[in-house]
């Protein structure tokens, strides 16, 4: 009865929430003039944090979610970088130079396809027009199968403190069917000249749910995995949403688990990590004893963002690059998406926003509900209320997902806290759904809760 309970729930289609109101809820009532005002309005030696979209990869993962090109020359990239520099300049200009820059993630695509010397200018560009703060985390994703020893070196002398790599699986037979042929020696490679080069934090993303996948080839790949000891990794499932990422097509759905052994996949992950001595740590990262999550979720304070959960306490983001987001405390904004339209705008001196969103009240209360919720899997609600001035029970009354989620026995509510029983952390995403006034209104499909 209680994996009945839960099929309803894991074969759901939701956000994932790394913000609120999500992407497919902004609007073009939000123009790059707006933006220019909230960029204006940044206070003096206020943080920020900055992420720089590097839309290129040399090759298609069909399993991928993410905007990107493929570009077998470096013409493309080159114009994008030229465009990319002049958008660091016309964001400067109307950012006070005072501001700090905390945080700085660079993600893709593939972000060390520009090439070390390419990385280097992005660099030099960045803290020539804004000020770092002299232990600024600078983090960056990274396909191990372009990845150079003169990338490295550039690393270390830039400062990089953290790298995300992407593995997904060490089973010949799915890389094959997610065209990503991607060897352990390749992987460990990386790992060595990263460490050399004095990156001190190390994450691995893994994906369950992909074509052939089973829990043997699960445990056996995070096995290998651990072999390189990194400090962190994140689990994903496999969304196949051919109808918004057209190249899924090329993989076999017949070679697709189900819900369940979809979990099961998940589980099996979970449990080698845990055996292995990393916490989880909200719903899909893992971290070592001792990690700053790991810190961070202990007293409370963990945080989840465009890049997952995180330590960056920063209420304000700044996106550089195509389809690249911004967060301020009034709102959302999102770069052009097709890169050309990207690069027409910022070559003609114009910002490249084309929407975004302008946080209400409400959505302010309803984002530290869900944000609560999927990093520590319980919430005070009448703590939330009571500091904002409203009633408990304009978020409870009337509340069918909710009540639907107590009734089934995987809520609990007890003096206005709500509670996510932790044996079942995977619908994690339906209990933020509750609290989720715009769900549904976008038409956009979502990947499933497992």
């Amino acid at each position: 009865m209680h994996d009945t309970k839960l099929k309803k729930y894991y074969d759901e289609r939701l956000p994932r929430y790394t913000s609120y109101p999500t992407a497919p809820n902004f609007s073009e009532k939000v123009d790059r003039n707006i933006y220019a005002e909230w960029l204006s309005a940044l206070e003096p030696k206020k943080e920020v944090s900055f992420y720089v979209h590097v839309p290129f990869c040399r090759s298609m993962c069909w399993y991928c979610g993410c905007h990107t090109k493929i570009s077998k020359r470096d013409g493309p990239i080159e114009e994008y970088l030229d465009a990319l520099h002049k958008e660091i300049a016309l964001t400067a200009e109307l950012v006070s130079p005072e501001v700090i820059v905390k945080h700085l993630h660079f993600g893709g695509g593939t972000p060390t396809i520009v090439g070390d010397s390419g990385f280097f200018e992005l660099m030099q560009t960045l803290r020539k027009n804004f000020h770092f703060d002299k232990k600024a985390d600078i983090a960056v994703e990274i396909d191990p199968r372009t990845f150079s020893q003169e990338i490295a070196d550039v690393f270390e002398q830039q400062g990089v403190t953290r790298a995300s790599l992407g593995v997904q699986s060490f089973d010949p037979t799915v890389q094959k069917a997610i065209n990503r042929i991607q060897s352990f020696e390749e992987t460990a490679d990386t790992v060595t000249m990263l460490r050399g080069a004095s990156v001190k934090s190390i994450n691995f993303d893994l994906i369950y749910g992909l074509p052939h996948q089973s829990e043997v080839s699960c445990i056996s790949t995070t096995l290998r995995a651990l072999e390189m000891e990194p400090d962190r990794f994140s689990v994903f499932g496999y969304a196949h949403i051919p109808s918004f990422k057209t190249h899924q097509n090329m993989i076999d759905e017949s070679a697709l688990a189900e819900g369940q052994q979809r979990l099961e996949q998940a589980e099996a992950i979970a449990k080698t990590l845990a055996a292995h001595g990393y916490r989880a740590i909200g719903l899909d990262h893992y971290a070592r004893q001792g990690d700053e999550l790991v810190t961070a979720l202990d007293n409370g304070e963990l945080h989840r963002n465009f890049q997952g959960y995180t330590t960056d306490t920063c209420d304000t983001l700044i996106g550089l690059g195509a389809s690249s987001i911004s967060q301020f405390p009034q709102g959302y904004t999102q770069n052009n998406v097709a890169l050309g339209r990207y690069i027409e705008d910022i070559t003609s001196g114009q910002l490249a926003t084309s929407k975004g969103y302008t946080l209400t009240f409400e959505d302010r209360i309803r984002a530290e509900i869900i944000e609560k919720l999927m990093c520590e899997y319980k919430v005070d609600l009448e703590l939330i209320c009571s500091t904002h001035n409203v009633s408990i029970n304009d978020f409870l009354q009337n509340n069918e997902r909710l009540d639907s989620l107590v009734e089934d026995g995987f809520v609990r509510i007890e003096r206005g806290q709500i509670h996510v029983n932790p044996d079942t952390r995977f619908i994690i995403r339906n209990v933020a759904a509750a609290f989720d006034a715009h769900l549904g209104q976008s038409g956009r499909t979502h990947s499933k809760t497992a």
